[in-house]
């Protein structure tokens, strides 16, 4: 039974969940992490934030993620409506601490910061996915199942769940819903001879709108791009073909990415994921706590998913130890870190709820750095979300300047507003692969 006991257990063996043991684990603590596939297993979500960078050197895994990863300066934005693209470098940030970051294949970076949280001392298992939780006074006791049918309970003062999108605690306790402020969906692929951009800027990511959504183009180190589109619910139900030609079919609805993807073949199966936005009515409870996609997830447009969970992680390790040292102050620790992971989402989703709207647009395809608005947009861009007051003021200048643009054109962002909301009321879409 001593070897079925732990200080924590932490399910998901992503980004979350290796972070968070990791940081655990190096600080003595007996740490369980249960991932129920083996690596390198697929992941989508390849593009980083620069501000992912001193959490690498902190992890110490930088230079592991710098031998596999595509070097990334900016990101670049096409509009079907606007003549000329736009580049944003990191490196024009109002902090410019971090002027670059990487594109990962998951499966290889997922797997770098896995084993260096065996590395640093956690018991990490693959092939064991947690089934079921009962918590009690003195922690949990978490039931896991391996690839093989055995079962094993766990007795853990602690519970991290970082199952992503499996949302493992949130899903038991009828803690999860539907984003009512955002719905969308994916369909995705990678693809070989993509034209890229040229010199320095070829690993830069290239958002493109389309009617329907926006797609991504991330180079990766192997040749290899991932191309995938976000859409509206009501254009992925009109899907009648199978998810390849759909994903095939979408691409030539904007033709300056079927452009770059004019000698390119489609290398991967095809994915289309639903429900993609979701979020829990809290991030705690007594003795654990939601870490990552595992307590929300909005949108990809600006790459947030793996920098909020492994920030998040950084947070949650400092809570974790003060709930086990000092209980007496654990509510405090776990009301803070709940605000923590609100704060990280609402940083981005004012951006997220209308980036399908012309005011945005403008402001994106039309960047002014006057008062160093396009340096404060900048540095959402790269991942600052401590906000301190100097980009307080400016984002909050941005957003003015968001409403004098709508003020000015009220004709088509109220259509675009309609659209949205009736997205909102769509139900789910099914996840499908081909």
């Amino acid at each position: 039974m001593d070897d079925a006991r732990c200080d924590v257990l932490v399910t998901g063996g992503g980004p979350a969940g290796s972070t968070i043991s990791a940081l655990l684990a190096g600080r003595g603590r007996d740490v369980v992490l249960l991932e129920k596939s083996r690596h390198p297993r697929f992941h989508i979500g390849e593009s980083l934030l620069p501000f992912n960078v001193p959490l690498f050197e902190q992890l110490g895994v930088a230079r592991e993620v710098e031998a596999i990863g595509m070097p990334k300066y900016g990101a670049e934005f096409v509009s079907p409506y606007h003549e000329k693209p736009v580049m944003f470098e990191f490196v024009n940030a109002l902090d410019s601490a971090f002027p670059s970051t990487y594109q990962v294949r998951r499966s290889d970076f997922d797997q770098i910061l896995f084993r260096n949280a065996a590395r640093k001392g956690a018991r990490a298992i693959e092939g064991s996915c947690a089934t079921g939780v009962a918590f009690h006074s003195a922690g949990a006791d978490v039931t896991a199942r391996d690839d093989g049918g055995r079962e094993q309970t766990w007795r853990t003062r602690f519970v991290v769940d970082a199952s992503g999108r499996d949302t493992f605690l949130a899903g038991r306790f009828g803690l999860k819903a539907r984003n009512r402020k955002h719905n969308s969906a994916a369909i995705y692929g990678h693809f070989t001879g993509a034209t890229r951009l040229p010199g320095r800027a070829e690993g830069n990511i290239t958002i493109f709108w389309f009617d329907h959504g926006w797609f991504w183009f991330i180079p990766l180190a192997d040749g290899a791009t991932s191309v995938g589109a976000v859409c509206w619910p009501y254009y992925m139900r009109s899907r009648t073909v199978a998810p390849r030609q759909f994903l095939l079919d979408t691409i030539a609805l904007c033709p300056r990415l079927a452009g770059r993807l004019r000698r390119a073949e489609l290398i991967s199966p095809v994915t289309a994921t639903g429900s993609y936005s979701y979020n829990t009515r809290h991030a705690t409870g007594a003795n654990c706590l939601l870490l990552g996609d595992a307590f929300a997830f909005i949108d990809p447009i600006f790459s947030t998913g793996v920098y909020l969970a492994m920030h998040g992680a950084f947070v949650g390790a400092d809570t974790v130890e003060t709930c086990l040292d000092h209980p007496q102050r654990a509510r405090q620790a776990l009301d803070a870190y709940d605000a923590a992971m609100r704060r990280g989402l609402d940083v981005f989703s004012w951006f997220i709820y209308r980036i399908m709207t012309p005011g945005l647009h403008r402001i994106f395809m039309n960047p002014s750095n006057q008062f160093q608005l396009r340096d404060a947009l900048l540095s959402v861009l790269a991942g600052n979300i401590s906000l301190g007051m100097r980009l307080v003021i400016r984002l909050l200048a941005l957003k003015a300047l968001y409403y004098v643009y709508c003020a000015a054109d009220p004709r088509h962002n109220w259509a675009a507003w309609r659209k949205r909301g009736q997205a909102r009321r769509e139900p789910g879409i099914e996840t499908t692969a081909a």
